[in-house]
């Protein structure tokens, strides 16, 4: 069974930083493109940051400057550097990832999410 696990949330105040980090486990063939979303409650998961395979990421525009996604492939293990962080980005933060399974000669990629890992920037 595959899965995803993030880890390193918790409590900041405005301003402050947090390391988010999001290891993949199990009988993984590859892993492709990799994400970080949010979400608060009542509202819709947003994207926060993607990056692929080869660490070409993107960003969105509010995390531009602030934010940085990172992976190590070597340990199937994506990373958010968050700094500057604001009260209104007290959310739940969940990983998603593309993992690829063989199964025989068969490859299949699944789309995965993360439990969550709870982010609350408060003073």
């Amino acid at each position: 069974q595959v899965q995803l696990v993030e880890s390193g949330g918790g409590s900041v105040q405005p301003g402050g930083s947090l390391r988010l980090s999001c290891a993949a486990s199990g009988n993984i063939f590859k892993i492709d493109d990799m994400g970080w979303y949010r979400q608060a409650p009542g509202n819709q998961r947003e994207l926060v940051a993607i990056i692929t395979s080869r660490g070409i990421a993107n960003l969105a525009d509010f995390a531009k400057g602030r934010f940085t996604i990172s992976r190590d492939n070597a340990k199937n293990t994506m990373y958010l550097q968050m700094n500057s962080l604001k009260p209104e980005e007290t959310d739940v933060y969940y990983c998603n990832a593309d993992v690829g399974t063989l199964q025989g000669d068969l490859l299949r990629v699944h789309g995965l999410w993360g439990q969550g890992t709870r982010v609350t920037v408060s003073s």
